[in-house]
């Protein structure tokens, strides 16, 4: 391959990329507003559902490693975790290994109210495939796993940056 066609090769992944983006960027927009509220929760600040979702992911998790993966301060991150610990959707535990540091566990109001705004959004997507042909349909569900590699890549490539 010559230095021209990486170049054309690139300007095409931009492109792509620049088509591709708002695309997602609109479809976690309307899940972040629309799942809770469909739910019948409480409102949560999207940092909030953020670290929710991430400790429902990775129960044990530390303060630091949690602000380090989703990209917050430090302090920003334990004053969002103090919050969902108040109202009851995470828990800490001492970590038996460090007494000094703490692990997060999501409770169980936290994972029945996750199950409640994941079934909101999938009420909501089910509608709008609904709405949508059968080969639109199919090109999405044969997607997922793509968008979730993307996803792994993405993060990946944010943490390799910071590292």
């Amino acid at each position: 391959m010559t230095k021209g066609d990486a170049e054309l090769q690139d300007q095409a992944l931009l492109r792509e990329a620049r088509r591709l983006t708002p695309a997602i960027h609109a479809l976690a927009r309307i899940l972040r507003l629309r799942g809770v509220a469909e739910a019948g929760l409480l409102p949560l600040p999207p940092s909030d559902l953020e670290v929710l979702r991430y400790v429902l992911d990775s129960p044990g998790t530390g303060t630091s490693t949690l602000a380090r993966e989703l990209g917050l301060h430090g302090s920003n991150a334990s004053t969002t975790v103090r919050g969902l610990v108040a109202q009851g959707l995470i828990r800490r535990e001492t970590d038996p290994q460090d007494r000094r540091a703490v692990r997060l566990y999501p409770t169980q109001d936290a994972q029945h109210g996750m199950a409640r705004i994941e079934d909101a959004w999938a009420g909501l997507f089910a509608d709008a495939l609904a709405a949508l042909s059968a080969d639109d349909r199919a090109a999405l569900v044969a997607a997922t796993p793509a968008l979730r590699t993307l996803g792994t890549t993405l993060r990946d490539l944010h943490n390799a940056a910071r590292d």
